[in-house]
């Protein structure tokens, strides 16, 4: 919209009585993206001397946490002033964010090398959210409010960021300054209401953005690596997320997971009468389902529906984001057993394709006659996807009724663990293996399929000798196919997967368990210690 549409709607709205005489819009930034990018480039190139000079004035003393007080104080006070201005060049404007930084860091040292680190947390988040309002630009704004959203939640953390319930402490302080957050903008819709407080209505909008999203991000990052990232960072396992969950509270935080994921659905009910349906209703209990297994979906929901009623459409297309990375991190949690996992997505996966079909049934009988023939043409594509849904999971289980046959019906043998490196012998939540194979198989590419064979003692502990070369075996000798993986051929696997927090159950595995089948297949079903001993 342009500003003298804007202008008009300003000046109708003061002559309806809607705002006071003598209104104007706020003004708005409408330089080129692209001049302002190559502008912040050289101001923070600029800066560079500028921290290097506030070092080495410090540096000397960096016991005494004065000097620090001292330069924070100045840096902001000054960077505070010219973004203050009314008229300020673009490249100053930009040289002043570098000032933020090297005086808010230097506060922060002193603040946390002189209080308790929770105290110095809620101070420097105090003096963001002060640096925030007076400083009238929405985006240092967003960015000044979510970094103190981060600082506040690490201070509502009551003990240090280790032990069992710190992953809990962190999800009830992220959900608090999410409730900080809604409290803001509850203020910030009454303020607006009135002509007085729109600017100050201005600046909560935008302080509460930011915090909302910090607390998406948060969420996000609790909840673990997901689909969205397969080559996602492990998050720190001391706070862990839901996968360590495990005190009693872990029921409390369903509860209240699932019960904010319900008052999403009845806002939406509330305020959207089109999707007071049965079908949306049934849609709204998965949800609430998958909040109860999911404890950071129900906030993530909540804030969805709240931006999408009153038609924030970025905020809420973020939550959609941390929605869909939170829901594709419960393959990974490792609270729940993988079959659970799989019948709870799977469960939900099936009901929203019913409540889909019941929809477009009961939408298709009010339709005009001349849309019948879309719908006649549309049951091919239907009967298309039903066979292809059929087909996976026939595909599915019969992998799954091999894979247990073999664990039933195989020979059992030992091999041996080759030496490897400790340091990277447990990886997270699995164990890397490596089996020595006595013999040149580079020169097979991946469609030769190499077998070797074993030979077993009286034990069971199977040595690899050589490369099957079609000769006939003795009784003590078994054919393996060797796997493809990464380039390089394999002994059936490289590596182990076990429940996060039994890597010392593990650490003394000296053989791997398998069983092998006649024709040559083979899989690894446990480890074993020294002497054969069960782990």
């Amino acid at each position: 919209m342009s500003r003298a549409r804007v202008q008009d709607l300003v000046r109708a709205a003061a002559d309806e009585g809607l705002l006071p005489a003598g209104a104007e819009p706020i003004a708005q930034d409408i330089r080129p993206w692209p001049v302002m990018l190559l502008t912040a480039l050289g101001a923070w190139l600029a800066a560079i001397p500028l921290t290097i000079v506030v070092g080495i004035a410090i540096a000397p003393n960096y016991r005494e946490t004065f000097g620090f007080y001292v330069i924070g104080l100045l840096t902001l006070a000054g960077t505070v002033s010219v973004l203050r201005s009314k008229a300020i060049p673009l490249f100053f404007e930009q040289l002043a964010v570098p000032g933020l930084i090297v005086g808010g860091c230097c506060l922060g040292f002193a603040l946390f090398e002189d209080l308790h680190w929770q105290a110095g947390a809620a101070c420097v988040a105090a003096l963001a959210m002060v640096v925030a309002v007076l400083i009238p630009r929405a985006w240092l704004r967003v960015l000044l409010a979510a970094a103190a959203a981060t600082l506040m939640a690490i201070a509502l953390v009551p003990e240090a960021w280790r032990g069992e319930g710190v992953a809990t402490d962190f999800w009830w302080a992220w959900h608090g300054v999410g409730l900080i957050a809604g409290i803001a903008s509850v203020v910030q819709h009454r303020l607006a209401a009135t002509g007085s407080g729109a600017r100050i209505a201005s600046a909560i909008d935008a302080m509460a953005a930011g915090a909302v999203l910090a607390v998406l991000v948060a969420l996000s990052w609790w909840s673990g690596m997901a689909f969205l990232v397969g080559a996602s960072f492990r998050m720190n396992d001391e706070l862990g997320g839901a996968a360590h969950l495990q005190s009693a509270q872990f029921v409390i935080v369903q509860a209240v997971s699932a019960a904010l994921a319900a008052a999403a659905a009845t806002w939406l009910a509330r305020h959207w009468p089109s999707v007071r349906t049965p079908w949306c209703a049934g849609v709204a209990a998965v949800l609430v389902g998958l909040s109860w297994f999911m404890p950071a979906l129900g906030a993530v929901l909540l804030v969805l529906a709240l931006c999408a009623v009153a038609r924030r459409w970025m905020l809420a297309g973020a939550a959609a984001v941390a929605g869909a990375w939170i829901v594709s991190s419960f393959y990974y949690g490792l609270e729940w057993p993988l079959a659970t996992k799989a019948l709870v997505l799977a469960g939900a996966g099936a009901l929203l394709a019913a409540l889909a079909w019941f929809a477009s049934s009961r939408t298709a009988t009010h339709v005009a006659a001349g849309a019948n023939g879309w719908h006649r043409a549309s049951r091919p594509a239907t009967a298309g996807i039903a066979l292809t849904l059929a087909a996976v999971l026939a595909v599915a289980n019969v992998g799954i009724w091999q894979k247990e046959q073999l664990a039933r019906a195989g020979g059992t043998v030992f091999v041996e663990l080759a030496p490897r490196d400790p340091r990277s012998l447990m990886q997270g939540d699995y164990m890397s293996l490596n089996f020595r194979l006595p013999m040149d198989v580079s020169q097979f590419d991946e469609a030769a399929a190499p077998r070797v064979v074993l030979r077993k003692d009286a034990r069971g502990i199977a040595r690899i000798e050589r490369l099957d070369d079609g000769s006939p075996l003795s009784t003590e000798e078994l054919p393996v196919a060797l796997s493809f993986k990464d380039g390089r051929w394999i002994f059936v696997t490289d590596a182990w997967f076990f429940k996060e927090g039994d890597a010392q159950r593990y650490a003394s595995a000296r053989f791997g368990e398998f069983k092998v089948s006649s024709d040559g297949r083979a899989m690894l079903v446990g480890m074993r210690g020294a002497n054969l001993e069960p782990l």
